[in-house]
């Protein structure tokens, strides 16, 4: 699943570190994310969207 994750972390100047702390996730599950080697469980999706005030759709992208 492609996504804009790493983008939308680099607008905040948001480290991996910071963003997984703000998820409640580890740094290696958004490193996997954002490189497409995870897909997010729907709960996971759903705060990563709220924190970044965008829906779903905008953030994730199927292939």
């Amino acid at each position: 699943m492609k996504n804009r994750l790493k983008v939308l972390r680099a607008e905040r100047n948001w480290s991996q570190a910071d963003l997984a702390l703000r998820l409640d996730v580890s740094r290696q599950s958004v490193n996997a994310i954002e490189t497409g080697k995870y897909d997010p469980s729907l709960p996971l999706a759903f705060r990563i969207a709220r924190l970044f005030d965008a829906p779903i759709e905008a953030i994730f992208e199927d292939q």
